[in-house]
This record gives C-alpha cells, structure tokens and sequence, in this order.
C-alpha cells in the first residue's frame, strides 16, 4: 500500500517508521531541509505522561488573570483580530469544568502512558539513542496552596496506576540534590518515577535514517500546497514538486494541518500556541539538574539533555509570529538561574521558539476521518514528545486495518461533531 504521510516532525517520522516496519510504501514530505526542524527541534525534552494535563480546567480563568499580571508570566495573549484566536479561546473556556476536566485528562493520559510503554520497546528493538534518561519528573511547589491543590490530579494517576511521590524538601532533595541551595524556596514536590527525558531532534533526526532503510522516501525542501479530493476520498497532494498520489494519505503538519483541511470541509480546532527555550551548556554537573524539573509556578520546565541543559515554557498566543521576544528569554533565564544558579553558562545559551497545535479540550486528534483514506495527527500541543510512539503505533495499526492496544474513537476529530 501506498502511504503518504504530510509532515516529518517527530509525530511524522515516528508514523513513517511503524508504518514502514509493517511493509508499506512511505512517502514523507516536508518544506524544511530536514526532520525535526520545526516544533520538534528544541522542545522541552520530557517524556511526561504522569504530567499529562489540559490547560482547561476549574479555577484556570482566574489563574491566567494572574499570570498574565506576573513579572514572569507563563501566558501572554497578543490582541489581534483574529476570530480563529477567539473561538478558540471560548472553546477552552467551555472545557474549563470539572467533568470535561476529567474526561480530557483521562483521554490523555491514556495515550501518554502507552506511548511511553511503546518508546521503551523501540529503544529495545532499535537501540536508538538520544541523550534519553529515565529519571522521572519533579513537580516543585512554592506554595502550600499549589501542593494542597494537586488532589484530583493524584486521582486520575491512581485510577490509571500511575506511579507518583509527593515528597517534602528531604524527600526531594534525594532525586535533585543540586536543589539543596535553594531549598527553602519549595514547599514540596510532585515526582512521577515513571516519565523519561530525551533530545526529541537527536531521536528524529535517527529514526527518520531507520525510516528510510526500511524504504521510507523523504521528500525535503517540498512545500505541500493544498489536499485534492473527489468528494469522496483524497485524490492527491498539490506540492512545489507537483501532484503526489497515494492510497492513504495521513496528515501530520501540527499547526500548519487546520489550514489545509478547510478547503475538503475538515475543520478542526487547533490554533498555535507558542512556546520558547534556552539551550545551556552545563558548568558544573554535580549543580546541574538529574532529569526535569517542572517549576509550577512559572510553568516551566528544566531538562537534563546530556551536557546541556533544556529550559522550556511558556504559552503565548499571537497567531503565526515566529519572532523571538527578549522578555521571554528573561523568564527562561530567571527560572533556571533560580533553580540551578551554578549549573549552566547563560551566556552560551541558544534561544529558540516554536508554534505547538493545541486543541481547546487539550487531547490530540487522532485517527480517521470522513474520508476513508485520510487520517489526521495533529494537536499534540505541548505533548507531542510524549505521546509520539504512541501516535505513531496507533495510525499504523489503523492504516494496517489492525485494531490498536488502546481506545482511540475519542480521540478523532469525530468528537467535536
């Protein structure tokens, strides 16, 4: 069968893997000269299905007020004229109920946690290496009413069995101990023994070279200018390179994917969430971070990737924009300064930015679609390291026609019907 898959981010070429694995003809296309240069490139780095959340929930209108008001905040809204900004903005708020709360976590924990079970099998059966850890993830507290306030989310970790600490300053400082310089600043902490780290570019750019030995062809520096449909099923994609056909088409293009599904009456509602980091080269490792720290407060998280150190966070919504705004270096840089004043040489630090789809119940669409031979993967938001395998297994067994090792109906674009 012929498989033509729109996007070679991490979400994209770990599809082109399974799907190649199983036999099939791949075909990836992609406008960058390369995988994971886009949203992939310089992620957070976690591998976090215990952190596995929506941003919708109770009380979260009124938290964003306040962050909004923070000198470090973790959300900026840039005002536009932009209906596609506000309704997706409305729509967020609608899930912002404890029963809609609990559903979407439920779906997404699901799929994070045996996206992670299907990770640790790849790096068994391929040995791919990626700067990986597996170290678990630390929550920390500066308040009381922030570790007073994890309840509910402790209740859907137990109802999926997943391993968690709440830990005091002692208990923290055993998985952390460059943290005992600034211990007094937490209250406590939240660990998930079971979450991974990892360079998600090292581990695309690797799988996508197993990819194309199992037969997977590439298509770089290709622009995909529109989806072609009879009506019934996709007919071809229009590119910079012409008119490519298959017999399943499958996109993948993050942000980008909402635009070129309106014009064959898809309309899905991810919009562009932006999202910053540094890069550090670390200083002093016995100062520097053993695996991710996630400051709750401020919403950012700090990695341990090799000799370096990843600092990623956050949420920005202003459209498109690519540019590179100071005022959020700062905040990065505040974070981890905070946390790790010896660790890493700020003035070596590397400043990316990236758009990540975002949905408004926070579950990614996954799956079929109205066309029988068009399957969507998008929406991923801030997860999209985390529940790559995952995705990947899951479109392969549904293109393969096998029945996947989890529930999936609810995760397509069918739920917004």
């Amino acid at each position: 069968m012929r498989v033509l898959i729109m996007g070679s981010g991490v979400i994209g070429t770990t599809m082109a893997y399974y799907i190649a694995r199983d036999g099939h003809q791949v075909t990836v296309v992609d406008r960058q000269p390369g995988p994971a240069l886009e949203t992939s490139y310089a992620n957070a780095g976690e591998v976090s299905p215990g952190y596995s959340a929506p941003w919708a929930g109770p009380g979260v209108p009124v938290k964003a007020v306040k962050w909004m008001l923070m000198q470090h905040s973790p959300l900026v809204i840039k005002p536009m004229l932009d209906p596609a900004m506000w309704s997706w903005c409305f729509s967020m708020l609608r899930n912002c109920t404890e029963k809609r709360y609990q559903i979407n976590k439920s779906r997404m924990v699901r799929l994070a946690e045996y996206s992670r079970d299907c990770l640790r099998r790849l790096r068994q059966e391929t040995s791919i290496a990626y700067d990986e850890r597996a170290q678990g993830t630390l929550q920390l507290f500066r308040t009381q009413k922030q570790l007073d306030g994890i309840g509910k989310d402790v209740e859907i970790l137990k109802g999926y069995g997943v391993p968690f600490q709440i830990l005091d300053r002692d208990g923290y400082l055993k998985y952390e101990p460059a943290l005992a310089t600034v211990k007094e600043k937490f209250v406590g902490a939240l660990r998930l023994p079971g979450d991974e780290t990892g360079d998600c570019f090292k581990f695309t750019q690797r799988l996508a070279k197993m990819a194309a030995d199992l037969g997977a062809d590439f298509r770089f520096d290709t622009t995909i200018h529109g989806v072609e449909s009879d009506g019934k099923r996709i007919t071809g994609v229009h590119t910079s390179q012409g008119v490519l056909r298959a017999d399943q088409y499958i996109l993948a293009l993050g942000s980008y994917s909402t635009k070129l599904l309106k014009p064959v009456g898809i309309d899905i509602p991810v919009y562009p969430v932006k999202g910053y980091s540094i890069t550090v080269p670390i200083a002093d490792a016995a100062m520097a971070p053993e695996s991710t720290i996630m400051d709750e407060t401020h919403k950012v998280a700090v990695t341990r990737l090799g000799d370096r150190i990843r600092v990623g966070g956050t949420a920005q919504l202003s459209g498109f924009d690519m540019s590179l705004g100071d005022a959020r270096r700062r905040t990065l840089e505040f974070v981890v300064a905070d946390l790790f004043p010896r660790g890493g040489d700020l003035k070596q630090a590397e400043f990316w930015t990236g758009l990540r789809p975002m949905t408004p119940d926070g579950t990614p669409i996954i799956g079929k679609t109205s066309y029988p031979n068009l399957y969507l993967s998008t929406g991923h938001g801030t997860l999209g390291w985390t529940m790559a395998a995952g995705t990947g297994r899951v479109i392969a067994d549904l293109v393969s026609d096998r029945l996947p090792d989890i529930p999936v109906n609810d995760l397509s674009v069918a739920r917004y019907a």
